[in-house]
């Protein structure tokens, strides 16, 4: 249970799923211990560089051009106000900055810009991430040329289900932009959202293509969906808090080597949930107050968490 696998099939992540909830977290537990210190919570600081009139039509997002939510569009942040936001991230314990556009796919115009904040968050002592939408052989590789650690570009869901919830962007080219990635040497950051609508063998099915890749990401990066009034999914019943505990322990025992991180959806959760997600095997999570266009603990939240799970 310990070895990292690609042959895992719906059948089996189903049955691991439903397992008794206790022995579900008693094995995440231990995968998590083989593996990882499960006392240290990887921190990292998410910043929106570039906002709305995305031409993507992902049912879930805010900064699609294809809805009215009120965002207010942006153009590319200046390479030193980014900067800035991730001294400001540093100073207030991130490890990791990760960088996002609103964008289809990255243009070659633009590559200097992000080219130079990739630089200047590793001259901080930052993993850098990016998130830009597709990317070609050239851009990846000159991302990897920057010294750029992590890119992140998310599966959302099982292939069934995917064309649900987003129909501008086929899977394969979701996984052709991650092939890109792996040929120029970046690490991965890739995982999925829960609470959908989709089914649980919609999610055993993000699980099994993900852990296809080889090796599994890096980073799998486990969102509970915030539904955004104005967005195809705003109207969403919220996942069941336990089930989606569940989901994490899953992800935990699949991708044993794997930072598994709570992403969107932590500001809805009690401090008890969270709590629980922790201990199912995640050892990640954003820290500040707002991701992308979503609203998130913040540092007060955080440190009482943290100094009730005496996590570092």
């Amino acid at each position: 249970m310990t070895t990292p696998r690609h042959d895992w099939t719906r059948a089996e992540i189903l049955a691991l799923a439903a397992r008794p909830f206790s022995d579900l977290l008693y094995d995440a537990q231990t995968v998590l211990r083989a593996h990882h210190d499960p006392h240290a919570i990887q921190k990292s600081r998410l910043l929106n560089i570039k906002t709305g009139g995305c031409a993507e039509n992902c049912g879930y997002c805010s900064q699609s051009a294809f809805v009215k939510t009120g965002l207010v569009n942006s153009k590319l942040m200046a390479v030193e106000d980014v900067l800035d936001e991730a001294r400001r991230a540093k100073a207030e314990g991130a490890e990791r900055f990760c960088m996002g556009a609103a964008w289809r796919e990255l243009k070659d115009r633009d590559l200097p810009a992000i080219v130079d904040m990739v630089k200047g968050v590793k001259a901080l002592g930052l993993e850098s991430c990016m998130t830009l939408g597709m990317l070609t052989q050239a851009q990846a590789d000159a991302l990897a040329g920057a010294g750029l650690d992590y890119y992140n570009h998310n599966l959302d869901t099982g292939p069934e289900y995917y064309p649900t919830v987003v129909s501008t962007r086929t899977y394969q080219e979701r996984l052709d932009t991650l092939e890109a990635c792996r040929r120029s040497g970046i690490n991965l950051c890739c995982g999925g959202i829960l609470g959908m609508g989709e089914r649980p063998e919609d999610r055993a099915d993000l699980m099994v293509e993900l852990a296809k890749l080889d090796p599994h990401p890096e980073s799998v990066p486990i969102n509970r969906l915030v539904p955004i009034p104005g967005t195809p999914l705003g109207d969403s019943a919220p996942i069941d808090g336990l089930d989606f505990v569940r989901w994490l322990a899953v992800a935990r025992i699949v991708f044993p080597q794997s930072v598994v991180r709570i992403a969107d959806g932590r500001e809805t959760m009690s401090e008890e949930l969270q709590a629980l997600c922790l201990l199912a095997g995640a050892n990640s999570l954003f820290i500040g107050d707002k991701l992308l266009t979503t609203a998130n603990p913040g540092e007060a939240r955080d440190e009482r968490l943290f100094g009730a799970m005496g996590i570092a």
